[in-house]
C-alpha cells in the first residue's frame, strides 16, 4: 500500500487503520477522507483514494476531524513544576521524587497531543532514565530527547540541575561526560536567565571561545548544540561558536530589547534553528511582569525574523512558570499564528521543522510511509481555525492510542 494507492492488506500483519475527513501531512492539508494504515509502531501507508476499507481492516473512523502529526515541543523541563517559583530546592531533592513529577508531566504532555519533547534541562540526567523507559517500551508515555543538565557558570542560570563548569577545559570534560551518559543534544546557557537571581537575562555567561570549547566537542561526537541566549552578545558569541539552535533569541539588554539584524542574517545563513518559546496561557500574570513589554516585542520581532527566512520553531519551555504549564504548546501554535505565519507555517512549526530541530526528520513530524505513528486528531479543520487544537479528541502514540 503507497500514499495515494489503494489498499493492500496482506494476511497475517497486524495492520489496522485510522480515518477522518483530511489530514495534515507536516506541510500541507490533503482532503478526500484519508486512511492511515498503522503497522506496530510506523505508518504502514496513507491512501488518499477514499476507497472503503477491506471488511477484515479494523478502522477507527473519526468522522469529521483532522489528522494531524503528534505535536513536538522542542524545549521542555518534565523535572520542572510550573507553580513552583523557586526551583532551586530540587538540588536537594531525592530523584524518584522529581522522576514522580516528569512522568506526570509527560503525562500531561501526552493529553495536549505532544507526542515528543525534547527536555532542554534534567537533573542528575534523570530525563535519559526515563527516554530509555518509554523506549523500551516499560512505560508508556512521549518520545524524550534528552539533554541533561545543561552547562552554566557556577551559580548561573539554573545551577541547581548540577551543571556548573567554568572555563573550556571543564566545558569540554563536561560535554564528554553527556556524550558518555548518551545525551542526544548538548545545552548550554550562553547567558543568565529571567528565573535565577545572579546573572540577568542581558548578561552573557561564557565567552565565544568557551562557546566554540563546547561545539567542537559536541560536534565531534556527533551531537547538536543548543544555547539558551537572551541577550545580544550572548546570541551573537553562539552563533559564531556554531551553534545548532537557539533557544529564546530575546534581544534583551539590560533594560529592554535591542534586536541585532545582523545577527538574524547570519542565524538564517547557517540555517540555525530559533526556539521561540512563545507558548503560554493567555490568563494569569508572567513569572516576572516586568519582562510583560519585552515579552511583546520579542513576538514582534519573531514575526520579522519569520519574514526573513529564519527557521522558527514553536516551543514552550514547559514548566518554567504558572503560564507554561506541562501541555501548553498548542496555545504557542495558536499565538504563531498571529506573528504573520499562515497557519500551514504555524502547525508545521510544531510537526515537521520541529522534527528536524530535534534531529529526528526521518521519522517524525510527518504523516507519511515509514514515519512513527504519531497522530493526533482535533476537530473540524486547523487551517482554517487553530484553536481547535485546544480539543484534541484522539492521541496516538508508536501506533497505540492513549488513555489519559
Amino acid at each position: 500500500m503507497v500514499a495515494g494507492g489503494g489498499q493492500q492488506h496482506i494476511p497475517g500483519r497486524r495492520i489496522w487503520a485510522v480515518r477522518a475527513a483530511r489530514l495534515f501531512d507536516g506541510y500541507a492539508l490533503r482532503e478526500g477522507r484519508p486512511l492511515v494504515l498503522i503497522e506496530g509502531s510506523r505508518i504502514a501507508g496513507v491512501d488518499m483514494t477514499g476507497a472503503a476499507p477491506s471488511a477484515d481492516l479494523r478502522v477507527l473512523d473519526l468522522g469529521d476531524a483532522t489528522l494531524l502529526p503528534g505535536l513536538i515541543d522542542s524545549h521542555v523541563h518534565l523535572a520542572f513544576d510550573p507553580d513552583d517559583r523557586s526551583k532551586q530546592a530540587m538540588a536537594e531533592e531525592a530523584d524518584q521524587t522529581t522522576l514522580t513529577r516528569m512522568r506526570h508531566n509527560a503525562g500531561q504532555q501526552l493529553r495536549a497531543g505532544v507526542t515528543t519533547v525534547r527536555d532542554l534541562g534534567d537533573r542528575r540526567f534523570l530525563a535519559l532514565s526515563l527516554r530509555d523507559r518509554y523506549t523500551a517500551g516499560t512505560e508508556r508515555g512521549p518520545e524524550v530527547v534528552a539533554a541533561g543538565p545543561p552547562l552554566t557558570r557556577t551559580r548561573g542560570h539554573c545551577w541547581y540541575l548540577g551543571g556548573e563548569a567554568d572555563g573550556s577545559t571543564a566545558l569540554e570534560a563536561a560535554v564528554e561526560e553527556r556524550v558518555a551518559r548518551g545525551v542526544d543534544v548538548v545545552k548550554v546557557m550562553a547567558t543568565g536567565g529571567v528565573t535565577t537571581p545572579g546573572w540577568g537575562p542581558h548578561q552573557s555567561q561564557y565567552t565565544r571561545e568557551e562557546l566554540a570549547a563546547v561545539t567542537r566537542v559536541a560536534h565531534a561526537h556527533g551531537r547538536p548544540v543548543t544555547a539558551h541566549a537572551h541577550g545580544r552578545q550572548g546570541m551573537a558569541d553562539a552563533v559564531a561558536a556554531g551553534v545548532d539552535g537557539i533557544e529564546h533569541a530575546s534581544f534583551f539588554t539590560e533594560d529592554g530589547v535591542e534586536p541585532d539584524w545582523k545577527t538574524v542574517e547570519a542565524v538564517v545563513e547557517a540555517g540555525i534553528f530559533i526556539g521561540a518559546t512563545e507558548a503560554w496561557l493567555p490568563t494569569g500574570t508572567m513569572v516576572a511582569p516586568h519582562m510583560a513589554e519585552r515579552v511583546e516585542q520579542r513576538g514582534a520581532n519573531f514575526a520579522r525574523m519569520h519574514r526573513e527566512g529564519a527557521r522558527l520553531v514553536c516551543c514552550s519551555d514547559a514548566g518554567a512558570g504558572p503560564r507554561k504549564p506541562h501541555g501548553v504548546l498548542p496555545y504557542g501554535i495558536i499565538h504563531f499564528g498571529s506573528l504573520g505565519l499562515t497557519n500551514a507555517e504555524a502547525l508545521a512549526s510544531a510537526t515537521s521543522l520541529a522534527a528536524e530541530a530535534c534531529g529526528l526528520a526521518d521519522r517524525k513530524g510527518r504523516i507519511a510511509a515509514g514515519y512513527d505513528a504519531d497522530l493526533i486528531a482535533v476537530p473540524g479543520n486547523p487551517l482554517h481555525r487553530l484553536d481547535t487544537l485546544l480539543d484534541i479528541r484522539t492521541v496516538i502514540r508508536a501506533g497505540r492510542t492513549f488513555q489519559g
